[in-house]
């Protein structure tokens, strides 16, 4: 590991929490924290002791908030709670992410605001850095008074019950217990309330989706301007002085990465003067697409590192004597900035299709579905069905989840982000997306084909050629599902971002220009 980060010190961004969870970075607990955790857990012992009632101290929760709970009975409200809310159903969420919601929880409960002991701390850093990774339903959340069903789930294995992936396989915490000779965290008063209220489950799944989309997003823009090459499409739409009179920076970015990736190309230059007027808008506005895309992510991008930087539980702990009942565990600050990254992944989509249709047509001077001899083969006729599905499936996806409320807990939380389903819906956008940018590499790449012997500037050149490591010319048909995999590996591992990347800075050139830093990611 090349450095540590210091839980509820440091600035957690999402690159640094990616790198936690992978076991890049070991994130730690330095006496700054621990003083912090030790005052406010203290705070909470000196509240149980005065009979100060304050709510989920010595209160019960949500409806029934006015029912005060005595100081022997505290501790065993911790455990109930644990268990009365561990209701989700449905498939576990990936390891990753329940990784990264104990990651994000760590450090917000080593902020002191929230009355967690360190011993409790100690043992979720446990979890993390042995990789004994709590199983957490998928479903259950409304986001609202946080992530309460997941949350629990995640901190079951606490107290020795629920499943864990254990050495590569899931496993029951009691066995765990037994092998590696564990007891149960003794939770004092606030602390079962302190795991399972926040908005780790929504984070978590924003997290992801960053990462995602930001290389969907780089990975759109060079495939698009392979696909223009071999429709014979003009660059003219990428300069500059068009955008500087509708300067949004998101598209400027676009028209910038576009050009540069398409000056100096021989396919351009040999039909400067083909006497085509203009391209249809899949081509000639993927500033404005791919620009309008770029900034969603972005406004996601700055909300989610404010979230993970944040206290999201109730009540918070000031002092002994200073607690606010309050609502920051609620999602809807991140709900809608989910809700709008998820139009503008499934906008990728629709627009990717375009081209892999247009790329079939047989027009200007390509084979009629990208084959020589269409008729015996059905060519790449039928990959398209398949971007039209996805992008199908992806527009009933776009339905705002945070748009809908229901309420619960008898009414007291009338008002719910469902900021868990917005989440989990923008990474099914996304992995849908990927498959439509594979399917677009997969027919571009067969179009410059078409073009050769003439060549493509330094950049894209590199990009075919290592698209042309893992899937071949067709010139007959084949099982285009294995190619579409091959190039889907390449697009989600980062390493088709990385070439263009590595072949833009061998040959001197700055992709992202002047924003780089607004548009990357760290």
């Amino acid at each position: 590991m090349s450095h540590s980060f210091k839980y509820g010190i440091d600035t957690l961004s999402v690159a640094k929490v990616l790198d936690i969870a992978a076991g890049k970075v070991k994130g730690v607990l330095v006496p700054e924290a621990i003083d912090r955790i030790n005052a406010s857990a203290g705070y909470v012992q000196s509240i149980v002791s005065q009979h100060t009632t304050v709510y989920g101290i010595n209160t019960g929760f949500g409806p029934l908030c006015d029912t005060k709970i005595s100081e022997e009975d505290t501790r065993t409200l911790q455990y109930n709670i644990l268990q009365s809310h561990s209701v989700g159903v449905g498939d576990s969420i990936p390891e990753e992410i329940s990784r990264i919601m104990l990651i994000t929880k760590v450090h917000a409960l080593a902020q002191g605001f929230s009355g967690a002991a360190l011993a409790t701390l100690e043992r979720i850093i446990w979890h993390i850095e042995n990789r004994v990774t709590p199983c957490v339903p998928e479903k259950g959340s409304v986001g609202a008074s946080g992530d309460l069903a997941p949350l629990s789930h995640l901190f079951l294995p606490l107290i020795g019950l629920g499943k864990v992936w254990y050495k590569g396989q899931v496993t029951d915490m009691q066995q765990v217990f037994r092998q590696e000779q564990l007891k149960s965290v003794a939770l004092g008063p606030k602390e079962g309330l302190a795991l399972i209220n926040g908005t780790q489950f929504i984070l978590s799944f924003a997290v992801k989706a960053v990462s995602r989309l930001h290389n969907a997003l780089e990975a759109a823009d060079i495939i698009g301007a392979l696909s223009l090459e071999g429709l014979m499409g003009t660059a003219k739409p990428f300069d500059p002085r068009l955008h500087d009179i509708r300067p949004y920076p998101g598209n400027k970015l676009v028209a910038h990465r576009l050009k540069t990736m398409l000056d100096n190309s021989e396919i351009m230059a040999s039909h400067i003067d083909c006497g085509r007027v203009q391209d249809p808008y899949s081509l000639r506005c993927m500033p404005q697409v791919h620009g309008a895309s770029r900034t969603a992510w972005e406004h996601l991008n700055y909300l989610t590192g404010i979230e993970l930087n944040a206290v999201t539980d109730n009540p918070i702990i000031f002092s002994a004597e200073d607690t606010i009942s309050g609502g920051n565990f609620h999602g809807q600050p991140m709900a809608l900035p989910l809700d709008y990254a998820t139009v503008a992944a499934a906008e990728l989509g629709n627009i990717s299709d375009r081209r892999c249709y247009m790329m079939i047509e047989g027009r200007y001077g390509l084979p009629k579905l990208l084959i020589q001899d269409a008729g015996l083969n059905s060519g790449f006729m039928i990959p398209q069905y398949t971007t039209a599905a996805l992008v199908t499936e992806n527009k009933t996806l776009c339905f705002p989840a945070s748009a809908d409320s229901v309420p619960t807990s008898l009414g007291q939380e009338d008002h719910v982000s469902m900021g868990s389903i917005s989440g989990r819906k923008l990474n099914q956008v996304i992995g849908n997306l990927e498959y439509i940018l594979a399917i677009e590499l997969l027919y571009a790449a067969q179009a410059v084909d078409f073009r050769r012997p003439l060549k493509s500037g330094p950049i894209l050149e590199a990009v075919h050629a290592f698209t042309r490591q893992h899937v071949t010319f067709a010139d007959k048909d084949r099982i285009f599902a294995t190619d579409i995999e091959a190039l889907h590996k390449i697009i989600t591992n980062q390493s088709l971002v990385n070439v263009a990347n590595e072949a833009a800075a061998n040959s001197q050139l700055s992709l992202n220009g002047i924003y780089h830093e607004q548009f990357g990611l760290y």
